[in-house]
């Protein structure tokens, strides 16, 4: 069982070769989601809002109704499906939502220990702090997951990459 996150514009590549058995696709309000086809109905979540850490005017910012649609939908993944999670960029809210799925996979795992393998695998993430906050709060970790996602991006700036490159991470640590 894996986690595979990717930007959109590997989507359609990756489904047709690893044919994941979930995908969540997280895009602004005005992109059209990625058509898989009849094989995923019901088993793709798409999630509409913009990659803002905080509202601001004419963008959407994530809600918790987002996070509760997510975690509702992680509590239908399976053990041994592997689930492919994307953005437009592959760097802020699929990389938070990787993170979120991994805490969630793991609830008795160190929070810094699964944000530290995200770190490795994908040194270009940088995940969106308003999903992780807000998963924290409802997954009721007591601030662990947001503390552990700035302790390993503290003082990281912004990537001059259009996009980010397509990694997995195992869905439950070892």
């Amino acid at each position: 069982m894996t986690i595979l996150v990717s930007p959109l514009s590997r989507v359609l590549e990756l489904v047709a070769a690893r044919t994941p058995d979930r995908v969540i696709s997280i895009l602004d309000p005005d992109t059209p989601f990625p058509e898989l086809g009849v094989t995923y109905a019901g088993r793709h979540l798409r999630l509409t809002f913009h990659d803002v850490h905080a509202a601001a005017p004419g963008l959407v910012p994530v809600m918790d109704e987002h996070i509760e649609q997510l975690l509702s939908f992680l509590g239908a993944w399976h053990d041994g499906e592997s689930i492919l999670i994307h953005c437009h960029a592959g760097i802020g809210r699929s990389t938070a939502t990787g993170f979120v799925a991994r805490c969630y996979r793991n609830p008795s795992a160190s929070e810094l220990a699964i944000a530290h393998d995200l770190r490795r695998v994908a040194p270009l993430s940088r995940p969106n702090e308003a999903v992780v906050r807000i998963a924290d709060r409802l997954m009721r970790r007591r601030g662990r997951m947001i503390d552990a996602i700035r302790q390993t991006g503290r003082g990281l700036g912004w990537v001059e990459v259009n996009e980010g490159i397509p990694f997995e991470l195992p869905s439950l640590m070892d």
